[in-house]
């Protein structure tokens, strides 16, 4: 995380939270930075007109005014619990960072009986993956590359690192247009510029992306252009009308 994207998330953890202080140790871990990184984050917070002020004393931290905060969601129980499944959907996806500190908010904002309620309803759903059942901690889905995370945000060019399904390694400029999760599973769908083609990338084979700072053009991209062969190809929508498309296509 850069440190303008780190402000930024500094601010809405303390509003997810406020009037509760926060206490620079415990931002330092949240953050994987320094205590000094994070005091000297929220000097230059408090220098643009940010209302961040400390509390002393032993349970004390830094607090951010109440009246900078977004009034309190009116979640209902089961909105919670619905909320609370999408997002650890994405457990195993490039918006798990995203999706585990929204998740944080929801359970701030929620009254102590709502949220024992959504917690006790939460622990019967159960999400299953299209793989075996791990045998130990150590083998959980694997992690992505962090870079992935604000690929389409970006949009800018990544030069990559990736291995396809039989190891062979290559390098790569490709430019980002969407993403497709199956399973525990999520590819980048990206324009390469080597093959000159639309490339779907499996995350997890993608050993190191950096950017390249190029922004060029956003393409287009189109549920025919995935050439996925079977399945029920569905579409994230911010407003009440959803879209699926049911794909009958052969892979080339």
């Amino acid at each position: 995380m850069n440190r303008t994207d780190r402000l930024y998330a500094l601010v809405e953890e303390l509003r997810a939270v406020a009037p509760r202080p926060r206490s620079a140790r415990w931002l330092a871990d949240r953050f994987e930075v320094s205590s000094r990184t994070i005091e000297r984050d929220l000097s230059a917070l408090q220098q643009s007109g940010v209302p961040i002020w400390a509390e002393p004393g032993r349970t004390g931290g830094y607090c951010l005014d109440a009246s900078h905060t977004l009034a309190p969601l009116g979640f209902t129980v089961d909105e919670a619990l619905a909320v609370s499944i999408s997002l650890e959907m994405l457990a195993t996806s490039p918006f798990r960072e995203a999706a585990s500190s929204a998740l944080r908010k929801v359970v701030a904002v929620m009254n102590d009986r709502h949220l024992a309620e959504t917690e006790e309803l939460s622990a019967r759903v159960h999400l299953l993956t299209d793989g075996p059942v791990a045998e130990s901690s150590e083998e959980r889905a694997p992690e992505l590359v962090p870079e992935l995370a604000s690929a389409l945000r970006t949009g800018q060019v990544l030069r990559i690192s990736y291995a396809d399904k039989n190891g062979a390694r290559s390098t790569r400029e490709i430019e980002p247009m969407g993403w497709v999760g199956r399973g525990q599973h999520w590819y980048l769908v990206a324009w390469c510029r080597d093959r000159e083609a639309i490339r779907a990338f499996r995350g997890d084979r993608i050993a190191r992306a950096e950017p390249t700072g190029e922004t060029p053009a956003r393409r287009t991209l189109n549920a025919s252009d995935l050439d996925i062969s079977f399945g029920e190809l569905r579409s994230i929508t911010t407003s009440e009308k959803t879209t699926s498309q049911t794909t009958s296509r052969t892979s080339s």
